[in-house]
Parts: C-alpha cells; structure tokens; sequence
C-alpha cells in the first residue's frame, strides 16, 4: 500500500493541524497529530472506534481545547473556545446525531443554529435557494417530526451551508440513507468541492471513502498512522491500516437442515400503532424465519425498524396470532416470557434502551442476562456468577474498558456496542433481534460481529437483523425485505440482489417489480 510521509501538503492550505495532542484521564484520545487539508480538498479523517477521531474533530470546531500544539486556517493560528467561534471563522459542523426539534418547521429549526437570524420570511426564501441550488430541495414550513431521516440531514446540512462555510465537517453522514441519497448527497458535496469548500469526512464506510475522497489521513490509537489516496488503494487495504492487522472476511457455513415443520419466527399481519412521538405504526407486516437462517431487513431510519423491535421483544404487545414462534403464539408475552422461549434483542439505542447509562457492565449484563444465565437464587443476585460472565463478554468481544465496574456511560459508543451484542449473543438464544448490529463500530469489530451473527445462526438461531448498513445485510443474510413507512416489502433471496433494486425496496417499491420476487 502507498504510504506518504504525513507531513507532505499541496498549497493553497487551509487548515494545518500542526502536533496536537489532547489527554484524558486514563486515555491520551491523540498524540502528535499533524495533517493538512487544501481548499476544495474533500479529506478523509478514517480510524478504528476510540482511534481519536470525534476529539479531532471536536477541537477543530471548539468544543474541545488541546493540550498542546496549534492549528493555522488560512495561515492563521485558529483557536476556536466554542463553536461560534469555528462558525465565524467558516468551520461547520453536521453531526451524525441530528440535533433538530421534531415540532418545530425546518425554517425554525434552521434559525435555532444561526447566531443571528434574518425574519422567517426571508430565512424561507434563502432556505428554498440554498437547497435548490444544492441539489437537496427542502420546504421550510414542513414540520421536522415529518420528515424522512434523508430530509432531516438536509436540514442539517442546509444550516451549514447558509453560513458560507469554508470547511465542511461531516460524522458519518450516510448512516441514515437510501443508496439513491447517497448519491445526491455525494454530488452536492463534490459541487462544494469544485467552489472551493474543503470538506472532512468521517465514515466507517470505506467504499464510499474510495468514492468520494481525494486524501485520507489514518488515525490509530491517537496517532496519525500514514495517509494515502483512497482511489489508488482497496478497503481492505485501507481497513487493515486502521487496525494494524490482517482482516478476514465473515465466513459462511452451509446451512443445516433442522427439520422443523413450525418457522421459529412467524410474523403474520401485524398491525401495531407507535407508541414513539412521531413514529411510523406496522402495517400489515408478514414474515417467516427457519432455524439457522438470517432475515436481513433494511430501511431507512424512522421508517418503523423501532417500532418492529419492540413488537418483536414484547415491549409492544399485538393481537393473538400476529406473532409465534415455533407455532405457538406469543404476542401477548412479555419481553422476560419471551426471553424464557429464546428471544434475545438488542436495540438501536445503546444508552437508555439497551444499557442504563449509569449503571456498570456487570449491572447492565444482569438486566438482560437474568433469565437465560440463570442469575439469580431463590431471590438472591448472583453476584460473583455476573461478574464473571460479564468479564467473560469484555474478553471475547474485545471490549476496551478498564473495566467491569465502569459505568456503561463511560465506554465509547463502538465498545459499548460491542459488549451489548456479545451479551446477548453469548445466551444460547433461539431467536436473534438486533437492530444497527454494526452502529459506530470499525470494520474490524464489524468484522467481527457480523461472524459471530453468522455463527448463531449456525448454532440453530432464527436471526433478524434490522440495519440502515446494506454491507450488513449483504454480508450475513440469507433473505432481505425492506421497511419503508411501515410497510414490508416481500421477502428476496439475498443472493443477486442489486444496491439498485435495494435501494427501491428501501424507497418503498411495494409494487409489483418487487413483490413478484416474494
């Protein structure tokens, strides 16, 4: 793999990053960074989870103050104390959590993240121009709480772009979109590109950095690893420099033939309101998953994935009949009876849903282990028998903690990820939920998780996995459909399916070029 010194740069600079280093206690999150990017330059920040990427980031958008080294924009020394300040100086942010007010309209919105706004009025007509001229059309009087997670980003995006911003900063922008708004969002950016707009890219998704990039600077453990030009070089070249090690593609087995006649999961017209502020009720969704098997379901957030998990684990209840499972219907069961039968689940939220912030890993391991770990004594917590297992999931899943003591809260998002899916998956389930398996992870954790999925499923798990990253689905299912406003679309063999016809499905195609495949 082509490696050039790091400190090699292609005038007119605009951002110098010049021996920064920020320290944490217990942590040093980067160590000696140096890198630049050019104007119109779209630059690639990549790096496994807790590679120092988000506190990078953050210092060049005054969030976070180095400890020492200097940063120069324009050739200037640029030292932002809060992000009004990086705004005011043409530094932007989108965020990768959107930060938007669900009842409120776009314009509103939009005039919450400017320092000063002009009157409704006027900000609705440079909203309307911006997005039109941008490629990414936008009604300023359409409530948030309306709108898809696609139009969401646009909003964020907009924001952004009614600054004038000189560098563009973006966390993960394609996280939530169909591969048809990928595209748009790609052509946008390369039209700020050719304005001159430098953009910094973080994303997990390196065919996408390949794509789009012209430069990538490579983190790991804090420090600046090498840098290439991501066109010249593959994937996997450029995810084994992230992790300094050789990666080996999820491996797949022949599926066992277990001879039951019931699925292990069967779905038939299920009809459930959301009980989430602005969320999207099932309608009429129906699906089957054997023993061994993966149902890969895609879609784009907001489009009823939710409200699917939880109709799944027992949180929503539904009508007898609309769920069963190895023909014995459970839909009045609760997530604890079910979890008896099986079930294990785990959810997009990792903080509030999945794990209680506050509580440890040992805590958090309970809570969901109770049942199937046999945790508990006449009436007494096992204590010693948690910690144990807990330990357990931090070693096997490569969990970087201090350890099983911390609070959940604590862990970075990609290693708390992976001690939750290894607390379910490491619970001999017979029926595997888990939505965003892969959320904020690197691809050798993906790597990783995407096996061990596999590996259930070799076991005898009827596994769904719900997830917005198609090289998930791609990866471990045997079958997909795609949710879209609460609809699913018929079942398809995984195998020849094209992003084209994926990206259809995810739009919501329920006509019949998609469901003559069923």
């Amino acid at each position: 793999m082509k490696s050039r010194p790091t400190g090699t740069t292609e005038p007119p600079e605009l951002l110098r990053i010049d021996g920064v280093t920020k320290a944490y206690p217990g942590v040093v999150a980067n160590s000696n960074v140096s890198f630049a990017i050019s104007k119109g330059e779209i630059h690639a920040l990549l790096g496994e989870n807790g590679a120092g990427k988000s506190t990078l980031v953050k210092m060049i958008y005054g969030l976070v103050k180095p400890d020492s080294g200097a940063m120069y924009l324009r050739g200037q020394p640029y030292a932002p104390a809060r992000p009004s300040a990086a705004r005011s100086s043409g530094v932007a942010m989108v965020f990768q959590h959107f930060s938007l007010f669900e009842a409120l309209n776009v314009a509103e919105n939009v005039a919450l993240g400017m320092e000063s706004p002009p009157p409704m009025r006027t900000l609705a007509q440079k909203i309307r121009a911006v997005s039109e001229e941008y490629g990414l059309p936008l009604d300023p009087s359409r409530m948030v709480g309306d709108l898809s997670a696609g139009e969401r980003q646009r909003v964020e995006i907009v924001r952004c772009l009614l600054q004038d911003p000189k560098l563009l900063i973006m966390d993960e922008p394609t996280s939530v979109l169909t591969p048809q708004e990928v595209g748009i969002l790609f052509q946008t950016l390369r039209q700020l590109s050719a304005e001159g707009t430098a953009i910094l890219y973080i994303s997990h998704k390196l065919e996408e950095i390949r794509t789009l990039c012209d430069e990538a600077t490579i983190l790991r453990r804090g420090k600046v690893v090498g840098t290439c030009t991501p066109r010249d070089v593959s994937a996997r070249e450029m995810a084994e420099l992230m992790v300094g090690a050789v990666l080996t593609p999820p491996a797949r087995s022949a599926r066992k033939d277990w001879g039951d006649t019931n699925a292990a999961l069967e779905v038939a017209g299920l009809n459930v309101a959301s009980p989430i502020p602005f969320g999207t009720a099932l309608k009429d969704v129906s699906f089957t998953v054997q023993r061994g098997e993966v149902l890969g379901i895609a879609g784009v957030a907001g489009n009823g994935q939710d409200e699917l998990l939880l109709a799944l684990s027992g949180e929503l209840r539904s009508a007898p009949g609309m769920v069963k499972c190895f023909g014995t219907p459970i839909g009045g069961k609760s997530p604890n009876e079910r979890r008896a039968l099986g079930f294990v689940v785990a959810p997009e939220d990792r903080l509030g849903h999945a794990a209680a912030p506050d509580m440890s890993l040992v805590e958090n391991a309970l809570l969901s282990g109770v049942v199937r770990k046999g945790l508990t004594h006449k009436g007494f917590i096992d204590w010693a028998g948690t910690r144990t297992w807990a330990e357990e999931i931090v070693a096997q899943y490569d969990v970087r903690t201090p350890g099983t003591w911390v609070a959940a809260r604590a862990l970075s998002g990609g290693n708390l990820q992976k001690f939750l899916i290894g607390r379910e998956l490491s619970q001999a389930p017979e029926v595997v939920i888990i939505n965003q398996p892969t959320w904020g992870v690197d691809a050798a954790a993906a790597a990783f998780i995407r096996q061990e999925i596999l590996n259930r499923a070799q076991d005898g798990a009827a596994v769904v996995v719900i997830s917005q990253d198609l090289d998930d689905l791609l990866e471990v299912s045997d079958r997909f459909a795609a949710l879209n406003e609460g609809r699913l679309t018929a079942t398809r063999p995984t195998e020849g399916l094209t992003v084209d016809e994926i990206g259809l499905m995810m739009g919501g195609a329920h006509g019949m070029e998609v469901a003559h495949h069923g």
